[in-house]
């Protein structure tokens, strides 16, 4: 049989490999410790936060998809990135885009400058001239995220192979808004492949975890070696669940990416939408790289809204399909508001560097009817509008002078005038 579909890989993982009683589904190893055969003679499991059967089928599988030599799964997403930089010391430098997701800045921020754990340069890999700024940091390993975290701008991997490999670098490139299904780095030259599997790969909000993939087995070895010492290796129940997530991967995706279609064409018509950012959008400044290196464009986007950010609460409150919350990829549709959320961590400077501005949204689509997506964000719409129309015609109001009213003003003569006063 030739080469499986990563549809069959994914939804196939793990299935009828129980060697003990012929289970198709492969069956949870809760356990911390293994027997050994004998005195001195351990078998290959022997205590779990260095190998645990539940989490290699997961690692297995993830390496598959991604076309790697092996998969490592963490405790978290940030586990797996800190995992990645245990192969740079204090001597070597790491290039980070601008843009990264504000927990990989804050990570790489605070390693380099408390702990002087690398030297650290931030490039912006938009800018046409990017890989002279990294050819001048003569960087021991490169970090990419394509699409960006939260604005969806593309960097050519290819491109960026090419420069690592005249390096001598590492090039990690954070696959997670794309996962396996849409994009495979290491087939465009990457070294290792690193994603948050709480988000797409999982799908289902249920559990928190990372993964690491590397195209070289001796790398691969190596990391696991750091996996186990630094005991960041993840959790055999969340590899089961994640496991499970996995096998719908390439349907909800399908699925996913069909409504962020649609969402993106509705925003586009809206007069409260500055501007939208989509890779799927034929004059987003990536379009051509996206379209090139991926499989399709995803579900996640981001908008401006065309409003004061003081309509912000306004907007949030109307929606009843988008949940306001953290993270992505999951089945249910998220929406966002980076600067106070996912980039928090970053100063208002170098937001502003990145293009967060204060009104810019992020929406994960998730696998709702389409339909129902887009009546909510219309509903949403429309109660800024009607509170911006409130505002303006308070503010009318407010602005216009008293007018005197001379019924009103005769009486108030007639009562003041002293010849009355007895009167009252």
């Amino acid at each position: 049989m030739s080469k499986p579909h990563s549809a069959t890989v994914a939804a196939r993982a793990g299935i009828a490999q129980d060697s003990a009683y012929g289970a198709v589904t492969p069956p949870l190893y809760l356990t911390s410790t293994y027997e050994l055969k004998a005195f001195k003679q351990p078998g290959k499991y022997d205590y779990s936060r260095s190998n645990n059967p539940t989490r290699d089928l997961l690692g297995d599988a993830l390496a598959e998809l991604e076309g790697g030599a092996k998969g490592l799964i963490t405790g978290t997403g940030m586990s797996a990135c800190l995992l990645a930089l245990q192969l740079i010391g204090p001597e070597d430098t790491l290039v980070i885009p601008h843009d990264c997701y504000g927990g990989s800045y804050r990570l790489f921020l605070n390693l380099a400058t408390r702990k002087k754990a690398f030297q650290l340069v931030v490039v912006n890999f938009q800018q046409t001239d990017w890989a002279e700024q990294v050819r001048a940091a003569q960087p021991k390993m490169i970090w990419v995220e394509t699409p960006s975290n939260p604005l969806l701008q593309i960097t050519d991997v290819k491109a960026a192979a090419e420069l690592a490999k005249t390096l001598n670098a590492i090039l990690v490139v954070d696959n997670t808004f794309l996962s396996p299904a849409l994009q495979n780095p290491i087939a465009l030259g990457a070294d290792i492949v690193v994603h948050s599997t709480t988000k797409f790969i999982n799908g289902h909000s249920d559990i928190v975890g990372g993964a690491l993939i590397t195209k070289d087995a001796a790398v691969g070895d190596e990391l696991k070696w750091w996996a186990n010492c630094l005991g960041v290796t993840g959790g055999a129940f969340d590899a089961y669940q994640t496991l499970r997530g996995l096998r719908t991967l390439l349907p909800r995706i399908k699925q996913h990416q069909h409504n962020a279609e649609l969402v993106v064409d509705f925003l586009q018509k809206q007069p409260l939408v500055g501007r939208v950012y989509y890779p799927g959008l034929k004059d987003h400044p990536g379009h051509a790289i996206a379209k090139a290196q991926q499989h399709g464009f995803g579900s996640m986007l981001s908008f401006d809204l065309a409003a004061d950010e003081a309509y912000l609460p306004v907007f949030f409150a109307a929606l009843q399909c988008f949940t306001l919350a953290q993270s992505l990829g999951g089945i249910e549709s998220l929406i966002c508001h980076p600067g106070s959320m996912t980039h928090a961590s970053l100063d208002a400077a170098t937001q502003k560097a990145a293009g967060i501005g204060p009104t810019l949204i992020r929406l994960s689509v998730g696998i709702e009817e389409a339909q129902d997506l887009i009546a909510d964000l219309a509903q949403a719409f429309a109660a800024v509008d009607a509170a911006v129309k409130q505002n303006t015609k308070t503010q009318q109001v407010q602005s216009e002078p008293a007018v005197a009213d001379p019924v009103k003003n005769e009486q108030q003569q007639f009562r003041l005038n002293p010849a009355l006063s007895v009167l009252w």
